[in-house]
């Protein structure tokens, strides 16, 4: 959970620094791989803990 977080926050401030300064916008770009990169590793760690909490009858 910790690096969820710390990815969202990068991504987060990567973004406001590539729309803020003119020139870098290739920042926005980054954060929002960065971003999507971090969804995608949630996803993919959530859908292994609910598996692993089936009772198999």
């Amino acid at each position: 959970m910790v690096l969820f977080l710390l990815l969202i926050i990068v991504a987060i401030i990567l973004g406001l620094i590539g729309v803020a300064a003119h020139g870098l916008f290739f920042l926005l770009i980054i954060g929002a791989v960065v971003l999507v990169a971090d969804l995608v590793l949630f996803g993919v760690r959530w859908s292994r803990r609910s598996r692993r909490h089936h009772l198999v009858r």
